[in-house]
């Protein structure tokens, strides 16, 4: 048994989607999350800036004394997972991606090979880093990329529920969907599941794939099998740091637990 918290970050707040679905797999867990806010996006700067960025988040991290360490974005998923690993060999490292990617192998098994379409950040698409993954295990899989670039942003700005995003997703998306025939979508930027039902309402026949719900099922693989679970007296707030508590800030937070009242989440300014 453990009951120290586990460690999350993101380069914003689309990773605090995350936590109402770590609450209803392991209700006895508690997260001390750290969101980047006043430098996001990282989809746009440079791999070794990045790696700076992600180094500084996990010492603040280990400073709160976590278990484990869920890299919930898929940018830095995608470019600095090994040489955090590398960095902090004594504590459990996971990142958003690989637990996709196994999914993706997984059902692959039971159903017909069909193309599966990855959207995300410049950065996470250069890498090629799910194609990548996915291959490795399965090379009859197809896989097809689109950045996106333009999501985060508006998404940040609260430009969701109106045709302004719905014109930015047709822009995107319309094209790599018929040229590719896809039927499967991965959300590869924690951004993207606020905009889930924009695309659900333009794609009723596309599934999509949520790599945040994914890594939640990873966690509670490592922890049990580490005994690292905590126990079930447990209880207190998830306790969430931010480098920027702006507008925005407040507005994601508002959309992320607009279904999920009975999560208990303290907010603070990073060194407040």
């Amino acid at each position: 048994m453990d009951n120290r918290p586990i460690g999350v970050f993101d380069s914003g707040v689309g990773g605090l989607t995350c936590i109402p679905t770590l609450q209803k797999l392991l209700p006895n867990e508690r997260v001390v999350y750290y969101g980047d806010t006043a430098r996001t996006p990282y989809g746009s700067k440079t791999i070794d800036t990045i790696r700076e960025f992600s180094y500084q988040i996990a010492d603040y991290l280990i400073s709160h004394d976590v278990k484990m360490i869920m890299i919930v974005c898929n940018t830095v998923s995608a470019t600095c997972l090994d040489a955090l690993r590398n960095r902090y060999p004594n504590i459990p490292i996971i990142g958003v991606v690989e637990p996709m990617a196994n999914r993706i192998v997984r059902d692959a098994k039971n159903e017909e090979n069909k193309p599966i379409g990855v959207i995300g950040t410049k950065v996470t698409v250069k890498s090629g880093i799910y194609s990548t993954l996915v291959r490795k295990k399965n090379p009859n899989i197809e896989m097809y990329s689109k950045a996106c670039p333009v999501f985060v942003p508006l998404i940040e700005e609260g430009i969701v529920k109106n045709e302004i995003m719905d014109l930015t997703i047709h822009y995107y998306l319309d094209d790599f969907i018929k040229e590719h025939d896809l039927k499967k979508l991965v959300l590869g930027c924690t951004h993207y599941p606020y905009i889930k039902k924009n695309l659900k309402r333009l794609y009723p026949d596309l599934e999509l794939l949520n790599p945040s719900a994914e890594i939640v099922n990873e966690v509670k693989e490592i922890l049990t099998a580490r005994d690292m679970l905590a126990g079930e007296d447990n209880v207190g707030e998830h306790q969430c740091y931010a480098s920027d508590l702006s507008e925005n800030f407040y507005h994601m937070i508002n959309l992320v637990f607009e279904d999920d009242k009975d999560v208990k989440v303290s907010f603070k300014k990073f060194n407040e």
